[in-house]
């Protein structure tokens, strides 16, 4: 599937894996928006509408959980696709996003097969405008 021209969005407060994941999904023709926290998600996601977002469960200040939240509340976002990003591959964790309203949940480090295929397979079923 095409995903070029797909607004994807990556909250994590690691530069590495906001850079790989800015480079693989640039390489696709992705507009990427970056955010090193919830705070910082929050305010760009109601400005730009991003079609899918990947998060980071652990961060400072606002976690991957109480973001996905408050994505997954806001009336106008709520079906806007969210994708935990965590290194740890729990089934606590996992549990855990889908009650806050996550879509999938993704190990790190991703590759660019397996973040590109997360971001095709949201846009497939109708979670991309």
């Amino acid at each position: 599937m095409d995903i070029a021209g797909l607004k994807v969005m990556i909250i994590d407060d690691s530069n590495t894996i906001r850079r790989s994941a800015e480079i693989f999904l640039g390489q696709a023709g992705c507009e990427v928006l970056l955010a090193e926290d919830g705070f910082d998600a929050l305010a760009k996601i109601t400005d730009h509408r991003p079609d899918v977002i990947f998060v980071n469960i652990m961060m400072p200040r606002l976690d991957g959980y109480q973001t996905c939240a408050l994505i997954k509340k806001n009336a106008r976002l709520a079906s806007t696709p969210v994708i935990m990003l965590s290194s740890k591959d729990g089934l606590f964790d996992r549990a855990r996003g889908r009650m806050v309203g996550s879509d999938e949940y993704l190990t790190k480090p991703f590759t660019k097969d397996s973040l590109l295929k997360a971001v095709a397979n949201h846009a497939a079923r109708g979670g991309a405008r």
